[in-house]
């Protein structure tokens, strides 16, 4: 595996020279915005995206942020794959830290399922999408990284109308378990938390083990609305807690993190998580590609929890390789779940991707989607703009929109287990 430390230092910014176009949003980490350089491309014919983290607002302590955003960056720049985002440069003062990556015009995969129709993929979309997402995954843990937050939101969708995952904060580097005894962990960005958040963690693992029950059906299903349609969707993004549990090829995480409704039940349980989290994440998202919902909504996150833990996805209609395929990603335990013993190569071999030519997708030149590029991005380049130095003096507020191109959507919004 690739020795992040080996990486040669990303390309600087030259923050001066960088003009905002707009902003794209605001999430957990920090604003990004859609930037071009005034100097080398005055008429921002080829726009990044630049995610900026203001050093005073971190979300959580500021030692635990920095390092969230320097290990995202540290993983960006080892991704050299397709359908996954590089790290274009990089620049730090005494009050911003600041990244830049590709732009993709098309959006996040939640805000195009809102527009198809009944909002739910066709089989083929579906399959296009899921072949690249596996392909994408597949190199990412190639490389020894576990992804840990698939969802839509973290989907976007290129020029070309292929994927590329974003976000890799919460992602984390496992190496091989060579010696069971003397295993060595690479610690989590951010796992020095107070006292009183790991008490929580704590029991919210006893309220785990005490819903440890036989499966259940449930039939009851709630959901709720933003103000353009947009399902609002809470996120889990927990402290985590990092422990020992020498008991696999791979070392295991036991930190608790993730999105409500992609969490896999493993990490629920406190039983130490590897690469396996990823192919449930990706039933998830499969399923509400099908059906429009997440399989295990619940009206509060202790009952999404309880859901995730006790009851079997419930489908609608005849069996097909499709709903095998999400059976057997949603399986609870990840040594049957499909991908744990063989990786990406057994989710390849399923019927449902029957056909497919994996080694030829990036030459794909119809995709289901292709974006066009908003000719309101020029409007303020045409104005001048300012700089992104200027940016952040002269606008101390937030700014509006949502990280997420769904804006207005809550988006499964960042909480820990002080809300509960």
């Amino acid at each position: 595996m690739d020795n992040p430390k080996s990486q040669p230092p990303p390309p600087p910014l030259t923050l001066d020279n960088l003009g905002v176009i707009k902003v794209l949003g605001k999430g957990a980490m920090g604003t990004v915005f859609l930037v071009h350089d005034t100097f080398h491309d005055p008429c921002a014919l080829s726009p990044f995206a630049l995610k900026t983290v203001d050093k005073s607002s971190f979300p959580y302590s500021k030692p635990d942020a920095e390092r969230r955003a320097r290990w995202e960056t540290t993983v960006l720049s080892r991704l050299r794959h397709p359908f996954l985002p590089t790290l274009l440069g990089f620049s730090e003062t005494s009050d911003i830290l600041c990244y830049a990556v590709p732009y993709c015009p098309g959006g996040d995969l939640n805000a195009l399922r809102y527009t198809q129709s009944d909002r739910v993929f066709s089989p083929c979309a579906i399959r296009f999408y899921l072949a690249e997402i596996v392909i994408a995954l597949e190199h990412l843990h190639t490389l020894g990284i576990a992804y840990r937050d698939l969802k839509p939101e973290n989907i976007l969708i290129q020029q070309s109308g292929h994927v590329t995952l974003t976000d890799f904060d919460l992602s984390r580097s496992l190496t091989p378990n060579k010696n069971l005894n003397s295993l060595e962990f690479y610690s989590d960005p951010g796992t020095d938390y107070l006292p009183a958040q790991q008490t929580e963690y704590k029991i919210f693992r006893h309220i785990a083990k005490l819903v440890r029950l036989p499966n259940k059906k449930y039939t009851s299903t709630t959901t709720t609305t933003a103000r353009n349609g947009l399902r609002k969707v809470k996120s889990a993004r927990v402290s985590p807690v990092s422990r020992r549990n020498p008991s696999s090829f791979y070392e295991r995480s036991n930190s608790f993190v993730g999105t409500e409704e992609y969490v896999a039940p493993e990490i629920l349980r406190g039983e130490g998580h590897e690469f396996s989290v990823d192919w449930w994440a990706l039933g998830v998202l499969c399923y509400e590609m099908s059906y429009g919902r997440t399989p295990f909504k619940g009206k509060n996150r202790k009952e999404t929890f309880k859901r995730i833990l006790m009851m079997e996805p419930e489908f609608i209609g005849k069996k097909s390789a499709l709903t095998d395929l999400i059976g057997k990603l949603l399986d609870k335990d990840p040594t049957r779940r499909l991908g744990y013993k063989r990786g990406a190569s057994e989710i390849k071999e399923h019927e449902f991707f029957d056909g497919l030519k994996w080694d030829l997708l990036t030459e794909v030149v119809r995709p289901p989607f292709l974006p066009l590029r908003d000719a309101t991005d020029l409007t303020e380049v045409k104005k001048g703009g300012i700089n992104i130095t200027e940016y952040f003096e002269k606008l101390k507020a937030p700014p509006s929109p949502l990280w997420s191109p769904s804006n207005d959507d809550e988006w499964r919004s960042n909480v820990s287990l002080t809300e509960f």
